[in-house]
């Protein structure tokens, strides 16, 4: 597997999952409906998993370009563009479904947990991948990753 594959699918899940969350426990804390925070969600993950397919296409043609002097084949730019976009979109969606089925006050907690557990996978399986430490890998980018969400739910507290 190449190297580009494996780190456009752990960036398109982790900022998935963190932009994601980060936005929706935002929106959560300032008193928004739970409805308007699922379309909110839905509408935020078609728009960054596209965009986030389209940077990654762009910037690794343009790293292609770059290192051979020429123009570049786009075989695998298309495909690493397609793995962010699906790593994205599929992470997305786990801070998303509580708000589909939970109530305005569980949702947030749940999206988060939830976000946070699939990040410690998200690292375990990154460690596995590149035969490092698992649990460094793991816990690594579920606090990293912990970090930034807080960041989104404390500013929508502050601005609310």
């Amino acid at each position: 597997m190449k190297a580009t594959y494996i780190r456009n699918f752990v960036f398109g899940v982790e900022d998935g999952l963190v932009s994601t969350v980060g936005v929706l426990a935002g929106i959560a804390v300032a008193g928004v409906a739970v409805g308007t925070i699922f379309l909110t969600g839905v509408v935020l993950i078609f728009v960054e998993a596209f965009s986030m397919a389209a940077g990654s296409f762009l910037s690794e043609t343009s790293a292609e370009e770059y290192s051979t002097g020429k123009n570049a084949d786009t075989k695998h730019p298309i495909i690493a563009g397609f793995v962010m976009f699906i790593s994205y979109f599929i992470a997305g969606l786990v801070p998303l479904f509580p708000y589909a089925v939970a109530d305005a006050a569980s949702a947030p907690i749940f999206s988060i947990s939830a976000s946070i557990a699939t990040l410690f996978f998200l690292g375990i399986t990154s460690g596995a991948l590149s035969r490092t430490g698992i649990w460094r890998s793991a816990f690594r980018m579920a606090i990293i990753g912990g970090i930034a969400i807080g960041i989104g739910a404390v500013a929508g507290w502050f601005l609310k």
